[in-house]
């Protein structure tokens, strides 16, 4: 699987991170947040291809972004 981390999502978490003012332990407990619900779901679907994460996921506004995988997405649809 890939992963996708847009550069807006990046500065908002090293925003997140500076006001918290724990350097690198803030980057991992913010990037551990994000990722929550993607480590669960992810795993037991065989179908998605990337996850994708900006700056709406990290302010809480939007999910994360799950891409199929092309070959499935047809076979589902045969």
């Amino acid at each position: 699987m890939k992963l996708r981390i847009t550069r807006d999502a990046l500065r908002a978490m090293a925003e997140q991170a500076v006001e918290r003012g724990t350097g690198a332990r803030a980057l991992r407990s913010i990037f551990e947040k994000l990722m929550l619900d993607v480590m669960f779901e992810v795993p037991s679907r065989g179908d998605i291809e990337a996850v994708s994460i900006n700056r709406q996921v990290d302010e809480g506004t939007k999910a994360s972004s799950l891409r199929r995988r092309k070959a499935d997405a047809e076979e589902d649809a045969a």
